[in-house]
């Protein structure tokens, strides 16, 4: 395979990064505010998952292709007019098939447009890279975005509720006979925070690229 060919193993990088070595929540510690705020149940983490995934990866192309034509001084705003549109037609969207979960999520999807995931990666990579490169980052840090909202809601929703996208799984597995409660405690907000940090801290057990050195 070439070393220009858009599946270069350094290409693949852009994908496999944001996964571990360079998580945007749990290593960059960006966008923990949605992490924290729409997490106590599956479903709306994976729909914003989802358009976090469709926003950044279109945005990231958009500004690719656009990148020679953007005057330095006017970049940030025009990172925001973009963001703005997809976000828009998204919320749109989401209104339309899923309207339910657009009105539990609130001004949250509205919120993307200031999500500094985004920001940082069309300011950091796309602004300086074509735009196939760009479409990989973008997918990449959405899926190591994603991924952490959708575990985080997992633990949540299964050990504050007993569900799992509203299907009773603990009662369903008869834990409820060996008496177990739900822990309200897992649908406060604090409760995500702490579960965030957990996953912030075995990750840099784990890798030790990610130890720092005192």
């Amino acid at each position: 395979m070439s070393k220009d060919s858009l599946f270069a193993k350094k290409n693949i990088k852009l994908l496999s990064d944001p996964l571990d070595d360079n998580n945007p929540i749990t290593v960059q510690v960006l966008g923990i505010c949605s992490a924290l705020a729409i997490t106590v149940q599956l479903k709306p983490a994976v729909v914003m998952a989802l358009s976090v995934l469709v926003v950044l990866s279109v945005a990231n192309v958009v500004v690719s292709l656009m990148r020679h034509m953007i005057p330095s001084r006017i970049r940030i705003i025009v990172f925001l007019v973009v963001i703005a549109a997809l976000v828009i037609l998204v919320d749109q969207v989401l209104k339309a098939f899923v309207y339910d979960v657009s009105k539990e999520l609130s001004v949250f999807v509205g919120l993307i447009i200031t999500n500094c995931i985004i920001c940082g990666r069309l300011e950091a990579f796309a602004m300086a890279n074509p735009p196939g490169k760009a479409f990989l980052d973008g997918l990449g840090n959405s899926f190591g975005y994603g991924i952490i909202l959708i575990i985080v809601a997992f633990f949540r929703e299964l050990l504050g509720a007993g569900t799992l996208y509203g299907y009773p799984v603990l009662e369903k597995l008869g834990v409820y006979d060996l008496g177990y409660e739900n822990n309200g405690m897992m649908i406060l907000p604090p409760m995500a925070l702490v579960t965030v940090g957990v996953l912030i801290w075995w990750q840099r057990a784990r890798n030790e690229k990610l130890i720092e050195n005192n």
